[in-house]
């Protein structure tokens, strides 16, 4: 698949060729369905918790005798049906994690990146850099590589490559973090840690042509 290749000012300035392995690959979307929840619940906490009838204060001795009262027959004030009582059928400590095998993993973001290939929302962009870290500058690339005249500007997921051994390169990629962190609408994400649940929230993907490369080594 071939597409335009755009500057930070909105301009095309090539085109390249998306590895065919990665942006043209089966659409899955039960895959990418059972991907996405196993993230959702992997990232649950499960540490919510209530206490039973043996974990609340109080009580102990029997309220009242058993017989000849005329009210019913009561064993403790901690029972559940008393105030302050233990509770019933409640959450206690469980762990969500869900397993999936990776190459099923690596399936569903294949199928989630050629979705949003299908539908034009992959930007490509020559070199992804800005002079100072402001979020006027981010916001301002964003606006001509993303946005329209008529609808409000996309939400995107900004891939960086990271892992870059020259100190330069990552100096570039911070100073975008930083100018992207403000935005509410937008998210930096190093591209060896793309996942499923940011592929299908954002509509747009934006990412350097080093970040194609990571893509193309990790799922191709």
């Amino acid at each position: 698949m071939e597409v335009d290749v755009y500057n930070m000012q909105g301009k095309k300035v090539s085109k390249v060729e998306l590895p065919s392995s990665v942006f043209e690959a089966p659409i899955y979307v039960d895959l990418m369905h059972q991907a996405y929840l196993r993230q959702m619940a992997n990232a649950h906490l499960g540490t919510h918790d209530t206490k039973t009838r043996n974990e609340v204060s109080g009580g102990g001795r029997k309220p009242w005798r058993q017989k000849g009262t005329g009210r019913a027959r009561q064993g403790s004030t901690r029972a559940a049906q008393w105030v302050g009582g233990g509770k019933i059928f409640t959450p206690h400590p469980r762990k969500y994690t869900q397993s999936m095998p990776l190459k099923m993993r690596r399936a569903a973001l294949r199928s989630a990146l050629t979705l949003k290939a299908s539908e034009n929302a992959i930007v490509v962009v020559d070199d992804m850099k800005l002079e100072e870290p402001k979020t006027k500058l981010m916001a301002a690339a964003l606006d001509a590589l993303i946005g329209s005249e008529n609808e409000p500007r996309k939400s995107a997921l900004l891939l960086i490559p990271g892992g870059e051994d020259a100190a330069e390169k990552q100096t570039q990629f911070e100073l975008v973090s930083r100018a992207a962190n403000n935005l509410a609408d937008a998210k930096i994400l190093n591209a060896r840690y793309l996942n499923i649940r940011d592929l299908l929230n954002y509509e747009r993907i934006v990412m350097p042509l080093e970040a194609v490369d990571v893509l193309k080594a990790w799922l191709g």
